[in-house]
C-alpha cells in the first residue's frame, strides 16, 4: 500500500457519494479540497467528529476549500448518517477500500485510519494527517491551521 505524503500528487478517485452525486477529485482543481477519511458511519467518535464539522459548519466553509468524507460504507448508509445527525458535509462511499489504500491509510486489519489530506489546487498534497489510533480526529481548529500553511 502506498503511503501519500505531503508533496505528492493526490490519487485520483471518482466515488459515488450522498446527494446522488459521483465525486471526482479532478472536479476541485483550481480550488483544493479537504478529504476525512474515517472508519465509519454511526460509531461514535466519527459521529462526534462530524457533528463537530457540522456545528462549525460556518468555520469550515470560511476556509474557502470544500471538504469530502471518506469511509468504506454505502451510500445508503452514509445518507442515513446524514439524515439522522443533519450533516451537510459530502460523504463518498469506497467499499472496496481502493481509494482509501491509494492514499495509505488503510491500517491493520482492513480498518481506516481517520485521516485529513489538504490537496491544493494543483492536485498536489500540501497537508497530511494520519491518526495512529482513531480516538482523537483533527478538528476545525486544525484545519484552519492546515489550510493556513498554503497562504
Amino acid at each position: 500500500m502506498a503511503k501519500v505524503r505531503e508533496g505528492d500528487r493526490a490519487p485520483d478517485f471518482e466515488l459515488e457519494g450522498t446527494g446522488s452525486r459521483t465525486y471526482r477529485l479532478a472536479d476541485y482543481r483550481g480550488e483544493g479540497l479537504i478529504l476525512a477519511f474515517y472508519p465509519g458511519d454511526f460509531t461514535p467518535v466519527c459521529t462526534k467528529q462530524f457533528c463537530s464539522y457540522r456545528d462549525d459548519s460556518d468555520r469550515i466553509q470560511a476556509l474557502g476549500v470544500p471538504m469530502l468524507g471518506i469511509s468504506p460504507q454505502s451510500v445508503e448508509s452514509h445518507e442515513r448518517f446524514v439524515t439522522e445527525n443533519g450533516l451537510e458535509l459530502p460523504l463518498l462511499s469506497d467499499p472496496g477500500k481502493r481509494v482509501a489504500g491509494a492514499y495509505g491509510v488503510v491500517g491493520p486489519g482492513g480498518f481506516l485510519r481517520r485521516s485529513i489530506f489538504l490537496v491544493d489546487g494543483e492536485g498536489i498534497v500540501r497537508y497530511r494527517h494520519v491518526a495512529l489510533f482513531g480516538i482523537r480526529y483533527q478538528d476545525v481548529g486544525d484545519l484552519e491551521r492546515a489550510v493556513e500553511r498554503l497562504a
